[in-house]
């Protein structure tokens, strides 16, 4: 039985959570286009994402290296 009330107060705050969200006013609109950049283009030109998006694929390829290099490993059976 307490099982299920937490399961109910689980579910109910999630649905709660998902009005209260949605009830929040808009931000306001962007200015002019004249900030501290300067004029930027609207297609995000001056996102610097080349090094992070490099040491990503770099970390993602050598763990996938170690991954199946364990897998591929001859199994070591302790003597007894």
């Amino acid at each position: 039985m307490k099982k299920n009330i937490i399961k109910l107060m689980l579910i109910a705050g999630f649905l709660f959570t998902g009005l209260i969200l949605t009830a929040q006013i808009p931000p306001p609109p962007p200015g002019g286009g004249h900030d501290l950049g300067g004029n930027q283009p609207n297609d995000g030109g001056g996102a610097p994402i080349d090094n992070g998006l490099g040491i990503l694929l770099t970390l993602g390829a050598v763990y996938g290296g170690k991954k199946v290099y364990y897998m591929m490993r001859p199994k070591q059976v302790p003597e007894v």
